[in-house]
This record gives C-alpha cells, sequence and structure tokens, in this order.
C-alpha cells in the first residue's frame, strides 16, 4: 500500500498516499447530493483541497434518474472541461456512457473515461478509448437508473459483481485496450442492497483476484446512510470511514464530494503505514 500509480496516455499519475482522490463535479441539475452540483469553479477549488482526479459528469445516474441525449451532455461537460484546462493539468475524468461526449471531452482535454455501462451501451466507445489510449473505468450495474433497484439479490454478490467486470475487462482487452489501463468499479448501489453494498466493500480487493485497480465510489450514498441513519448532508463521517475501510481492503482509488477531508483521512493512513504500524 506504498502509494499508488495510474497509467494516462501519455503520462504517469503518482501519489504517495494509499489511494488516488477522485473529486466529483456533476455538471447536471438533479444529482442526488446538491453539493456536488457544479461547474469549473468547484472542480478548481477540489484541485486545490488536493484532488488527484476532477471526474466530471452530466447525466445523472442516480437511482431514478433519466438519461439525457448526447449534446445536451457535451454542453453541460465540456465548457467544463475547457476551463479546467486554462488553469489546471490535473487529469480529468469523464462520466458517460457515449462516445460521442467522450470524443468530444478527450478533444477539450479529459484525460480518462468513467463508463457506468462498462463499454456495453455504446459499441464504438471501445475502440475509440483503445485507439486514444486513455483509461477507462469498467462499472457494474443492473439495469438502468429507473429500474436498477428492483433486482437486488445476487447468491455471491462479490464472486457475480466480479465475474461481470473480469468478463468485461476481457472485452476491453480484445478491443486494444491494454490492461494496465483497465479500472474496475463494483458499482456500489447501482442494483445492490445494504448487505451487498458491505460484502463489496469489504471484498473490494479482491475483485477480478486484484488484477486491476479498484475505484470505490462510496460518498454520500445510500448505503451510508442506511449505516448511519443521516440524510444525505450528514453523510461524510461514514463516507470517510466507508472510504477508509475500502482503502485498507484494497482499493486504489476513491471518488468523493468531500476532497479535503478524504486527504487527511488518507494522511493519517499514509503516516502509520510509513511508520511501520500498518
Amino acid at each position: 500500500m506504498a502509494g499508488v500509480e495510474l497509467q494516462l496516455a501519455g503520462r504517469t499519475l503518482r501519489t504517495e498516499r494509499p489511494a488516488l482522490i477522485m473529486g466529483i463535479v456533476n455538471a447536471t441539475p438533479d444529482s442526488f447530493f446538491a453539493g456536488s452540483r457544479g461547474g469549473a469553479d468547484d472542480a478548481l477549488r477540489l484541485i486545490d483541497e488536493g484532488a488527484d482526479i476532477i471526474d466530471i459528469g452530466g447525466e445523472s445516474t442516480r437511482p431514478g434518474s433519466s438519461y439525457v441525449d448526447c449534446d445536451e451532455e457535451i454542453r453541460r461537460i465540456v465548457p467544463v472541461i475547457e476551463e479546467i484546462r486554462r488553469h489546471s493539468a490535473v487529469p480529468v475524468s469523464v462520466d458517460t456512457r457515449k462516445k460521442a461526449v467522450m470524443e468530444a471531452a478527450y478533444n477539450a482535454g479529459a484525460d480518462i473515461l468513467n463508463d457506468v455501462s462498462a463499454l456495453e451501451d455504446d459499441g464504438d466507445m471501445a475502440s475509440f478509448a483503445a485507439a486514444t489510449g486513455i483509461p477507462v473505468i469498467l462499472m457494474h450495474k443492473r439495469g438502468i437508473p429507473s429500474d436498477m433497484q428492483r433486482n437486488t439479490s445476487y447468491a455471491d454478490v462479490c464472486a457475480e459483481v466480479g465475474g461481470y467486470l473480469d468478463s468485461r475487462a476481457q472485452y476491453a482487452v480484445a478491443q486494444g485496450i491494454a490492461p494496465e489501463k483497465i479500472i474496475v468499479d463494483p458499482g456500489i448501489g447501482f442494483g445492490k442492497d445494504l448487505a451487498a453494498n458491505r460484502a463489496l466493500i469489504a471484498g473490494c480487493g479482491q475483485l477480478c483476484g486484484g488484477r486491476f485497480p479498484v475505484l470505490m465510489a462510496l460518498s454520500r450514498k445510500t448505503c451510508i446512510g442506511e449505516m448511519t441513519g443521516e440524510a444525505v448532508e450528514g453523510r461524510l463521517y461514514g463516507t470517510l470511514a466507508a472510504d477508509l475501510l475500502a482503502v485498507l481492503k484494497g482499493a486504489s482509488l476513491v471518488r468523493v464530494h468531500d476532497v479535503a477531508p478524504c486527504r487527511n483521512t488518507l494522511d493519517v493512513l499514509k503516516s502509520f503505514i510509513d511508520g511501520g504500524v500498518l
């Protein structure tokens, strides 16, 4: 757990902390946490707080949300990326399922694809990622946002989610994406109940046999509220605890709304590691 590296298209991203911090900026009017809705000013603030990556989304994927078209998604995110690039070289990840959106974002300066459909929703996405050499985040989900919480039953959630992610990783490699450019995300809250979410947090480091870095996106989610009894605005401390546990269990990246508190948490963990206590 001595630092993390991620291979981008033309450079290597490194941190001495035990995980990379991905700060969330949702260029949407309907993301579940109002505090994450914003634009370039919010992204630059998160960079100042210590974000290693900024993740920008133009289409909410919260349970119950509706998809938007490509043009609207591009309209929402490209100006944000362009403004970030005027001030910072911090890698930008784009949360999209559509190749046209990712291409526009890439041309504006984006570095990473974060695809909640694991390259399933757009048949041209994988070849684009392969040709540009960008890393891809492959996420597990069931169904679409409007119905994903209707089917949350698993016989062995870690085996089933891991098996799906492994199959999508194999597809990505077959399409020309380098294995070192693949990151997997178990999709906490996407077609999972509390028991499944807990199991995936505890077992995240074993997904796909540990062959790929694991991104955990836990920030302020419903499962944190179920564990703490807090509404979304009060879930920071529960999020920090869950992120810390996930990193101890093997996560290499954490996707968060609250960068500075997460940075402090990881700095404390790093101090224990550096001191030989962990």
